[in-house]
């Protein structure tokens, strides 16, 4: 029996079936298959493991016991310990892929945005709640590497702080996150990662870029891509990008002294 998961933004057509989750293959497949048998080499327990493909032409990977949390979000996933977890998972997935020497030519996704710099790593770029699985309320893995490509691991941290922190306009948090301490939880994500003092002074002016590539990499999707991609747009995903731009420029100083 396939049974349909939903919650991710992206990709379409995810099912379960028994201890297996089956996935629809897009071009950066491969890429991701190389990163996830990478993980499995080398111990790493915090993501799925890469099975195989069915008959169906679909990648098999293992289920992960847990839950990623749903939207309005829950208590336990807005909690200081969650996000401590959080930080300190991305961590450990930075460690772990930070011996892979991916493949040239690897078919990453090269359309989405990136900061300058020489990459460091394959970031999993999209630690978003819906692709963070929780056991007993605490952060366990990450699923959903289909936006996974090279970049640096301070990219990685400020996508994630984007959603976990969350460095968002009010109007578009989450309730339970409506009136967070956003300086706070910034500096706790960055404390749980291990960010030394120079580097969290970079994180606001990296968060402001991403924002801007992030704008012009989604109105590319949708105008030329279409799909979900046009669905996200049309449902004003490029607004809340810019009001969360305004939202972070507007509280600098203040966000800017808790990094400090």
């Amino acid at each position: 029996m396939e049974v349909p998961l939903s919650g991710g933004d992206v990709t379409e057509g995810v099912v379960r079936v028994g201890d297996t989750v089956r996935r629809p293959m897009g071009p950066q497949s491969p890429a991701v298959h190389g990163l996830l048998r990478h993980l499995e080499r080398v111990g790493f327990e915090g993501a799925p493991r890469l099975l195989g493909v069915d008959e169906r032409g679909r990648e098999i990977l293992s289920w992960v016991r847990g839950e990623a949390p749903a939207r309005p979000l829950p208590p336990y996933a807005v909690t200081e310990e969650a996000l401590v977890g959080v930080a300190r998972l991305v961590r450990a997935y930075h460690e772990a892929v930070s011996s892979y020497e991916a493949p040239e030519g690897a078919p990453w996704d090269s359309a989405a945005s990136n900061l300058d710099g020489v990459p460091e790593i394959i970031g999993h770029c999209d630690v978003t709640p819906e692709n963070v699985i929780f056991r007993d309320g605490v952060p366990v893995a990450l699923i959903d590497f289909d936006l996974a490509r090279p970049t640096t691991r301070l990219y990685d941290v400020v996508t994630a702080l984007r959603h976990w922190a969350p460095i968002a306009d009010p109007c578009d948090r989450d309730g339970l996150l409506y009136g967070a301490d956003v300086g706070r939880r910034l500096r706790v994500f960055c404390d749980g990662y291990g960010l030394d003092r120079d580097r969290r002074r970079l994180v606001l002016a990296a968060s402001m870029t991403r924002f801007e590539r992030s704008y012009e990499a989604m109105r590319f999707r949708a105008e030329h891509v279409g799909g979900v991609w046009a669905r996200l747009w049309q449902g004003g995903a490029g607004s809340r990008i810019r009001r969360a731009q305004d939202w972070l420029e507007r509280n600098w100083d203040e966000l800017d002294a808790c990094l400090n």
